[in-house]
């Protein structure tokens, strides 16, 4: 089975995700909001605006809502011009009506923030920085340019310049802090909720290896019996039908397809057909089993088991469920050592009464310092570095925080760090040397029922 690819999550889908709909739906609040505004302003309030400019500006919107609905249907998504451009209709709206409602003196100013705030989450920077951009030069003409507010009484409602330049600031500063904080929170969301599916992905192409490898091996269980009489039969035939060479030979093909069939099963089935009943083994060979992908790579594996050669084993090795979180979270461990090392990757595998240890290590050229607070996050990478030191790569940064989940999923703690500079007089054969780049411990305490870890 192929490898999961993540080409279904691209970074910049957020591009699509404002529906008509919705932007129809908050113009109509806004509509209605400045009508009943305008009427207590001018009824209840006894302030004198200009009543049918006002109202030609706030008509405009509604026929504008009006359009859109007409035209496309409400479920649309609108591509990033069509929305860049709503929302810079929406500004020009709100700037004129501030325009002839007294400009920043109008408490409701603070709302030309909201079409900035609406780009920097669903568009792109490029879209935000202009309407950002507008949204500025409109309020800063606002504090020059508009009609002032007037009593019945013929009293002006007229703010100081100290008042006004404050409320510039208060209106520049909120905008830019709501759009950035808005872009960053949308934008973590986003890459956590792609690398979520993603994860999901992963895990469920293991599970269905999981699955296969048991079907499989249950088929070669059931057809071991039947397969075995007819080689068994076809032996028999071959040697009785020595006076007949036609007869022996279809015989001997038989028998041939028998055993080839047994062999096909036994190659498909490699976890044994007690795989089905069987949900653990030795630590070892759930490693051996994550790491058997990437073993053939260029790149030498060297497995140590408490210091020692992978050969011979200890026979008091601790048992690991064949959980496929856990599987897959270690194969995306040694897919990252394998695709950076320079000649060799290191697994070592320790234990003790408390916890049992996985430490995969490298001799590539480690983690970014800058970086390694934020290893295990989505879609951290730097495709400049990349592109330089390994042309062929083509990672989306997701492999590490995909093994992080699962295995943590699984009860484990997962350290990343750069290996200690190794002396030159500690210069050793690869089997007995230490990683010199990039190193990441998984730890699994025994004592917990829910990692399938145990004594024996």
């Amino acid at each position: 089975m192929a490898e999961p690819s993540y080409a279904s999550f691209p970074i910049g889908t957020r591009r699509t995700w404002v529906r008509l709909r919705t932007l129809v739906l908050l113009r109509w609040f806004a509509v209605v909001g400045q009508t009943v505004t305008l009427l207590i302003a001018t009824l209840a309030l006894g302030i004198q605006v200009p009543q049918l400019p006002c109202a030609l500006v706030v008509l405009s919107s509604a026929v504008f809502n009006a359009v859109g609905m007409g035209v496309a249907a409400s479920t649309r998504q609108l591509r990033e011009r069509e929305a860049l451009y709503t929302l810079l209709f929406d500004l020009f709206q709100l700037g004129a009506l501030l325009y002839l409602t007294g400009g920043l003196g109008n408490p409701f100013a603070l709302l030309l923030m909201v079409p900035v705030t609406i780009s920097a989450s669903v568009l792109s920077l490029r879209a935000t920085l202009l309407l950002g951009a507008v949204a500025g030069v409109i309020i800063t003409l606002l504090v020059k340019f508009y009609v002032p507010l007037e009593l019945v009484s013929g009293e002006h409602l007229a703010l100081s310049p100290v008042v006004v330049g404050g409320t510039w600031t208060a209106l520049i500063t909120g905008m830019i802090f709501l759009a950035i904080g808005a872009r960053r929170v949308t934008g973590e969301t986003l890459s956590m909720s792609e690398a979520l599916a993603a994860t999901q992905l992963a895990l469920a192409r293991e599970q269905q290896l999981s699955t296969l490898g048991g079907v499989v091996a249950a088929a070669a269980h059931e057809l071991g019996t039947p397969l075995a009489t007819i080689k068994l039969a076809s032996t028999e035939l071959v040697e009785e039908l020595g006076h007949m060479p036609h007869l022996q030979e279809d015989a001997a093909l038989v028998r041939a397809q028998a055993i080839r069939c047994t062999e096909i099963l036994r190659a498909m089935g490699p976890r044994g057909k007690q795989d089905i009943m069987v949900r653990s083994a030795p630590l070892l060979s759930v490693v051996e089993e994550a790491a058997a992908p990437h073993t053939g790579r260029g790149i030498r594996v060297i497995t140590r088991v408490e210091g020692g050669l992978a050969d011979d084993p200890p026979d008091d090795q601790p048992q690991m469920q064949r959980r496929p979180e856990i599987v897959q979270g270690l194969r995306n461990l040694v897919q990252n050592a394998v695709d950076f090392a320079g000649s060799t990757v290191w697994i070592d595998l320790e234990w003790t009464d408390r916890d049992i240890r996985v430490v995969i290590g490298d001799d590539g050229p480690g983690y970014p310092p800058d970086l390694i607070g934020r290893i295990g996050d989505p879609f951290v990478r730097r495709r400049s570095r990349l592109a330089a030191e390994r042309p062929a790569y083509e990672g989306m940064g997701l492999g590490l925080f995909i093994a992080k989940t699962l295995l943590e999923r699984s009860g484990a703690r997962l350290d990343f760090r750069n290996a200690d500079p190794v002396p030159e007089d500690e210069a050793a054969p690869p089997e007995f040397s230490r990683p010199t780049g990039a190193v990441v411990t998984v730890v699994w305490p025994r004592a917990a029922p829910e990692t399938g870890l145990s004594l024996h």
